[in-house]
C-alpha cells in the first residue's frame, strides 16, 4: 500500500463509510418518523450514500416524517427543561387539589416515556 492510497483510505473512504453507518443507525433509532418514511430514507441511504447522507442530515433532521406527532418531551429517560417545567406544574395542580395523585402518577409516566 502506498502513501497515497493509506491517505485517501484514512481522510475520505473511512469517514465516509462511518457517516454513512452512522445515518443508518440515527434512522433506525427515530421514533418520529413512520415505518414508510424509515424505508424510504433507507433506501435512499443506500442507493445514494453519500448525496442521501448529505440529504438525510440536512432535510430529514428538520422535517419529520409525513405522518409524524411531535417528537416526544423526554427520550430515553433523560429529562428536558420542558419535561421538568411540566412535572413542576403537575406537581402544583396536585397539591392545590385540582388533579389527583394517580392522574399526577399517570401524566408524570406519560412525560417520561
Amino acid at each position: 500500500m502506498t502513501f497515497w492510497n493509506f491517505f485517501f483510505l484514512m481522510l475520505i473512504y473511512i469517514p465516509l463509510v462511518l457517516l454513512w453507518i452512522f445515518g443508518l443507525l440515527d434512522l433506525s433509532r427515530r421514533s418520529d418518523l413512520s415505518g414508510l418514511s424509515k424505508a424510504l430514507w433507507a433506501i435512499t441511504l443506500v442507493l445514494l450514500p453519500v448525496f442521501g447522507m448529505i440529504i438525510y442530515f440536512t432535510v430529514g433532521q428538520i422535517s419529520p416524517g409525513l405522518d409524524a406527532g411531535p417528537r416526544p418531551v423526554a427520550t430515553a429517560g433523560v429529562l428536558t427543561d420542558d419535561a421538568i417545567s411540566q412535572i413542576e406544574k403537575l406537581r402544583k395542580l396536585k397539591d392545590s387539589g385540582t388533579i389527583t395523585g394517580e392522574e399526577f402518577a399517570a401524566f408524570k409516566a406519560k412525560l417520561l416515556v
